[in-house]
């Protein structure tokens, strides 16, 4: 055997093997184990990103604890370093975004949405390195944002970078994006269900049970190397839950619709602010995180507590450390804090500054209830807390799943769920009174992009390959000679006719191409057993739109086979469009052909003569 042919067959192989992944369901299995371990590892990485950047600008773990603490590595700087430290974050991470991968910037979730609903889950693989080095350095020199979101855009860029190595077509890059995401934010927050529910609520915005299944295995895998890094217990270390009396349940239906009320004003505070930067900058972008760093700079010497994250504050408040004033003024800090860094090109999240605000306005409503009614049997303040994280959330988000779900796993409480369940139905159904978009959503219609629109029926989703493909026009053998196939290929309506062995199973296609270059080569005479191309087969189970992703990259249309490899049928860019016409102006799809009988022998007159010596023609 040649070289060219050895190097043909292993060709060959690989493809046979790549599509096998691509269409098998064990070849999805195995690309969410792997991209939930990858975002696992890269939920690891980046918090551990994050503390270093933290020590290197403050010396100290978490700066928002430390109250107006000297710089730690040097007393005698004081504290007015914290003014120093954004503008310095600005200026490294500022340039790296702009000049690598500008969808870093701001709090990455809606790009994530944007990739999945327009652009079929392709995003670019330098996104998730830039993303967490821009929003490392962002959170440790004092952005005011949650790492949650940059973990969700690390991840997803993770899935879909394989998923596009793979070759995986749209409707499975998608789920491979979901699975990016939903082991991202389990590794963060240990935990796996909400990562789950995350990722269909709010990425794939649908609960299809084929997506179900691998992205719950890419939230378990990222879960279990989270807490193989950070141990079991969850990220906040939070009080008890106690309820006292059913009659509170109007109590928690009341911080429902205010938590709506402050949801809704975080989304017009935060869009607000970008609108502001933006008329108000007129210098290079790169510069424009530095500059305004000095502005953010200024409201952490005032509010050192809204240094980065802020879970330590968040857990004092849930445990009634702070007054009812202190908690109102951290609330409204925190949406300004968030909202100028997001405004001036900061990289991070939202979701853990509306857990802070929730967690602040909850606090107080509870101090409230005591004060004004101190004989009446109300929980204490830290569970209204713990209900206002998720309800502000879910009213800002409009993801009430998710919203019930990461608050029970962090208190692991099942009395929380009915309180919880009620609070944040009425924030969510408020929020959509009082507005038309939510803080994801937002910012894709302001670019003219209708995420939510009304989408007419997926037709091509729905056709399958086998209704939609014809017989075989044509089929040659691995005994034909270059010379014969090239009189057939010339007088053929297709560019490409499918090679079977001598056996009758398909090996591959054969291109007027190749035939060119062996005939160039003297080649007349020789067989077309190492001239067939690798093009990798369609499946009469998949669907259409599967299928078009490998159809888009031929010009002579595609071979199908069926569930034991024989050849059925062959699909064409005309049977497509014939196919999606009679679905679209019947109903119906086209009738599906006869599949073509296991081990047939040839129909080409040339083929015959392969198998019998004799010519027949």
């Amino acid at each position: 055997m040649t070289i060219a042919r050895i190097e043909d067959a292993g060709a060959g192989w690989f493809a046979r093997g790549l599509g096998s992944l691509q269409s098998s369901s064990w070849g999805l299995v195995a690309l969410a184990l792997a991209i939930g371990a990858g975002a696992g590892a890269g939920a690891v990485a980046f918090r551990y990103l994050i503390l270093g950047f933290t020590l290197l600008f403050t010396g100290h773990r978490d700066y928002s604890s430390a109250g107006h603490a000297p710089y730690g590595y040097a007393h005698g700087i004081g504290f007015w370093f914290v003014v120093v430290t954004p503008i310095v974050g600005g200026l490294l991470y500022g340039p790296l975004i702009y000049r690598y991968a500008r969808e870093a910037r701001g709090h990455g979730v809606p790009e994530v949405m944007l990739a999945v609903s327009e652009n079929g889950g392709r995003i670019r693989p330098q996104v998730a390195v830039v993303k967490s080095l821009a929003s490392a350095l962002c959170i440790g020199s004092g952005g005011s944002v949650g790492r949650e979101g940059p973990i969700v855009q690390i991840g997803s860029a993770l899935g879909s970078t394989l998923g596009q190595w793979t070759r995986m077509p749209e409707s499975r890059l998608r789920i491979l994006v979901a699975c990016g995401a939903a082991g991202g934010i389990s590794a963060t927050f240990n935990a796996p269900i909400a990562g789950v529910f995350f990722a269909l609520e709010l990425i794939l915005r649908d609960f299809e049970a084929d997506a179900f299944g691998v992205v719950v295995l890419s939230s378990f895998v990222a879960d279990i190397i989270g807490r193989a890094a950070f141990g079991s217990h969850a990220f906040l270390d939070l009080p008890a839950l106690q309820l006292q009396s059913a009659a509170e349940y109007p109590l928690f239906a009341g911080l429902g619709v205010v938590c709506a009320v402050v949801g809704v004003a975080f989304i017009r505070v935060l869009y607000g602010s970008e609108d502001l930067a933006d008329r108000i900058w007129r210098g290079p972008e790169w510069l424009r995180p530095a500059a305004g760093g000095l502005l953010l700079g200024l409201l952490l010497l005032a509010l050192p507590e809204l240094y980065g994250v802020g879970y330590p504050q968040l857990e004092g408040a849930i445990r009634g450390r702070d007054v009812i004033g202190l908690l109102l003024l951290l609330l409204v800090g925190k949406m300004i804090a968030t909202s100028v860094t997001i405004a001036i090109g900061g990289s991070g999240g939202v979701f853990a500054p509306s857990l802070f605000m929730g967690a602040m306005l909850g606090t107080a409503y509870g101090d409230v209830i005591h004060h004004l009614a101190p004989g009446f049997p109300a929980a204490p303040a830290g569970t209204y807390g713990l209900i206002g994280m998720g309800a502000v959330f879910a009213a800002a988000a409009r993801a009430p799943i998710t919203a019930v779900i990461i608050i029970f796993e962090l208190t692991g409480d099942y009395r929380i769920i009915l309180p919880l369940m009620l609070a944040i139905a009425l924030a969510v159904a408020a929020s959509r009174l009082i507005s038309r978009d939510t803080i994801y959503t937002l910012k894709l219609r302001r670019r003219g992009i209708e995420i939510d629109r009304n989408r007419g029926p997926d037709v091509l989703g729905q056709l399958r390959v086998a209704s939609a493909m014809q017989p075989v026009p044509l089929v040659l053998s691995t005994d034909s000679t270059v010379r014969d196939a090239a009189g057939i290929l010339a007088e053929s309506p297709v560019d490409g006719v499918p090679i079977l062995d001598g056996d009758g199973d398909y090996v591959g296609t054969v291109t007027a191409e190749r035939l060119e270059r062996a005939l160039q080569g003297d080649g007349d005479e020789a067989t077309l057993a190492g001239l067939a191309d690798p093009d990798q087969p369609l499946h009469t189970t998949q669907t259409v739109r599967d299928a078009l992703h490998a159809l888009l990259r031929s010009e002579h249309g595609l071979p199908v086979v069926d569930e034991t490899g024989a050849l059925a049928g062959w699909l064409s860019h005309s049977d497509v469009l014939q196919a999606y016409t009679a679905r679209v102006t019947t109903g119906t799809a086209v009738a599906s052909v006869t599949p073509l009988p296991q081990r047939q022998e040839p129909r080409s007159p040339v083929a015959a003569a392969g198998r019998d010596g004799q010519s027949h023609a």
